[in-house]
């Protein structure tokens, strides 16, 4: 075998990807901290003005925000089923 030989195939050692072990242990992870509701879910939004969409900008507006309120009470909603919230009681 030349050396040439050798070296490329010494090459093609070097650039071999090592497999990972998908199934391996990893660390428990800590507990959730508690989940608050967002007092204005459409803050952040409503922040960038209007879509610039030609005529529709405030209708279209209006519509994502509907989105995003909903989304909020639907994401409380699930905090709240498991136990999450940070305002839950448990004299209910």
């Amino acid at each position: 075998m030349s050396n040439n030989n050798r070296r490329n195939k010494n090459r093609r050692r070097q650039g071999a990807i090592k497999p990972v072990d998908l199934w391996r242990p990893v660390p428990q992870l800590p507990d959730p901290e508690p989940i608050a509701a967002a007092p204005d879910p459409t803050m952040i939004f409503r922040s960038l003005g209007d879509p610039p969409l030609h005529g529709q900008g405030q209708q279209a507006g209006h519509e994502v925000s509907k989105v995003l309120v909903r989304a909020a009470h639907l994401a409380e909603a699930l905090a709240a089923a498991s136990g999450l919230r940070a305002d839950d009681t448990s004299d209910t």
